[in-house]
């Protein structure tokens, strides 16, 4: 397999899972309106960033769940101005959750179950930790600009709540389903193709 057709495959899937995390997020969400016309939620479209972070590495995981997250803020006339915002903490969740699984644990390279287990979870927690500090601080900063102090603070601990029960769920789905496909995957002779970072 040369690496250009590896390049296409992984092309192929940041468009899959850019399409599966607009769909998780937008008609799988449960909204929470907040005061002043704000809104947010619950949902696992940080889950499809980790899980295209675990089979694709980094940068083609993080930039499939980046996509279709902020295609999915676009399409909403509450989010819309929250589109530049969730495309960087989206692909920051990618890029860490890839660093950690296949720099550092490089789990694609081992066939100690224990080994990768532990380090999709490692990976799992750590771009999703990033997100629960980093997606609320952002977003007072940036309602700051926009709404003004006081609405700012006021759904500052919303954020915070929806944005760790997010964490929470997400890390448990993506951990689950990535160490559930990749048996099917190698099987199949897809999981070489799909995994190993910068190969």
């Amino acid at each position: 397999m040369t690496q250009s057709r590896n390049v296409s495959y992984k092309v192929a899937m940041v468009g899959l899972l850019a399409a599966l995390s607009y769909v998780v997020f937008t008609f799988g969400q449960i909204r929470i309106t907040l005061p002043g016309g704000d809104a947010t939620s619950i949902h696992l479209g940080n889950a499809v960033c980790v899980l295209g972070a675990l089979l694709l590495g980094g940068v083609y995981g993080g930039l499939g769940g980046a996509i279709g997250m902020t295609i999915g803020d676009l399409m909403d006339p509450v989010y819309v101005v929250y589109a530049p915002k969730t495309f960087i903490c989206k692909l920051c969740i990618g890029l860490i959750a890839g660093f950690v699984a296949h720099r550092i644990g490089k789990i694609d390279q081992s066939t100690d179950k224990k080994h990768i287990t532990h380090f999709v979870i490692l990976a799992s927690c750590a771009g999703l930790l990033f997100n629960v500090i980093a997606d609320p601080l952002i977003g007072y900063y940036y309602k700051l600009l926009i709404i003004g102090k006081p609405a700012a603070e006021l759904t500052l601990a919303w954020n915070v709540m929806s944005t760790s029960v997010n964490a929470v769920t997400s890390a448990v789905v993506s951990s689950v389903v990535y160490l559930a496909l990749r048996p099917a995957l190698r099987k199949a002779g897809m999981f070489g193709i799909l995994s190993a970072e910068g190969k």
